[in-house]
């Protein structure tokens, strides 16, 4: 393990801002510190010896003479991120830099409970870990996101409506029977919103990103860093009503935009529009396959099939709805959506759009950029590293 004992604050402040910026130069270290020429460069050297900072190639000439790239010292040990989704898992092993050494996905259904989910991922941590030629001392901070509200502090899931059975279970101190790093545990779409904050190099300060799967969740990114409340339920959209006559959700309330607009939504109004011979692509996806997700919808609208591109049209229209509220409220320079239903293609993200932009006010969408996340389905476990990074190094001293 590294020797953390003895850095200085402005060593501490070198670090941090060497993994935020990602593979800066020396120079702009020192400018974005406000450190002179000579100060950031001794810094550096320091922290080069002690194994904690690495030089990392040449950036392309500006004329002079060219800067080296700095990055956190790969012997530092490994990260583990992982993704628990409401219906998948992913786990990754990766460097300080968040460079991904391994990683492995699979279906994986969270109601089944902590014990059965979490001993999976046990079995896949000591897996990919041994591909990569680690073992459970090289691992330097464990990230996990899961589908529900969390209590950041303790790393506890809190009445998760999606999960009950995970109501005040302890991951923590599940994983500490094999692992000495410090664990963090964060609502899943919080780690999406860090790991765009990271992708940007933390350029933008005012954001949301919003997840669509089986749920419907936000995360809030202001004044550059993630907000969680009160509770760490903050960015909870999912359960805003945007039809007081809609459908029951599993919450216990009538109209919520999870209810009516999220996958299984989606995929209800695909079956009913099968049954009801509103669209043969559907009605025949239906009989080869048993059944329809979100991303046949996708497909059929593509096709040019009219009650797919209504049943599309109108998830992302409820969506809109939500989102003019949130927007309207909050403000952000720009909305990124991810998750599953990223798959269903551009129709989506064009009824979100002119929802938005049609219901909130003029001066909130004036510089409004909404899009699909550039992360992608990578968003989950880069923040899963990013938390477990970031956190790491407040936990050592490191980080402000």
């Amino acid at each position: 393990m590294a020797p953390w004992s003895g850095i200085t604050a402005h060593e501490m402040q070198l670090l941090e801002t060497t993994f935020w910026s990602a593979g800066g130069s020396r120079h702009a270290m020192a400018e974005q510190l406000g450190f002179s020429k000579s100060k950031a460069n001794a810094l550096i050297a320091g922290l080069v010896d002690q194994g904690l900072l690495a030089e990392a190639g040449l950036q392309r000439s500006s004329g002079g003479r060219r800067a080296e790239n700095l990055q956190l010292h790969a012997g530092l040990g490994v990260l583990i991120g992982i993704d628990i989704g409401a219906t998948s898992l992913d786990v990754a092993v990766l460097r300080p830099d968040l460079t991904v050494l391994a990683q492995h996905d699979e279906p994986a259904d969270v109601r089944d409970g902590p014990a059965v989910v979490l001993a999976r991922v046990r079995t896949l941590m000591r897996e990919l870990l041994a591909r990569c030629g680690h073992s459970a001392k090289s691992v330097l901070g464990i990230g996990i996101g899961v589908p529900g509200p969390v209590n950041f502090e303790i790393g506890q899931l809190v009445n998760p409506p999606l999960m009950p059975a995970w109501d005040s279970f302890s991951i923590r101190d599940y994983l500490r029977e094999d692992y000495a790093a410090p664990v963090f545990v964060d609502n899943d779409v919080n780690l999406m919103a860090l790991g765009e904050l990271w992708r940007l190099r933390r350029s933008l300060t005012n954001f949301l990103v919003i997840k669509i799967g089986t749920g419907i969740g936000c995360g809030i990114v202001c004044h550059g860093e993630v907000y969680r409340g009160a509770a760490g339920s903050a960015g909870d959209v999912g359960h805003i009503c945007v039809d007081q006559a809609g459908p029951l959700c599993h919450c216990g309330n009538l109209g919520c935009v999870e209810a009516m607009a999220a996958g299984p939504a989606i995929t209800r109004m695909a079956m009913q529009a099968a049954e009801a011979g509103e669209s043969e692509v559907l009605a025949e996806c239906l009989r080869v396959h048993g059944r329809i997700d979100a991303i046949d919808v996708g497909q059929a609208s593509r096709g040019g099939d009219t009650a797919a591109n209504g049943i599309i049209q109108r998830a992302g229209s409820l969506i809109g709805q939500m989102l003019a509220s949130v927007v309207n409220f909050f403000n952000p320079s720009h909305v990124f959506i991810g998750g599953g239903i990223t798959r269903i293609g551009p129709l989506f993200l064009a009824a979100v759009r002119q929802s938005v932009y049609q219901r909130s006010l003029a001066l909130s969408t004036r510089h409004l950029e909404i899009q699909y996340t550039p992360l992608g389905t990578q968003g989950g476990l880069v923040g899963a590293g990013v938390l477990a990074m970031h956190e790491t190094l407040k936990v050592r001293g490191v980080a402000p």
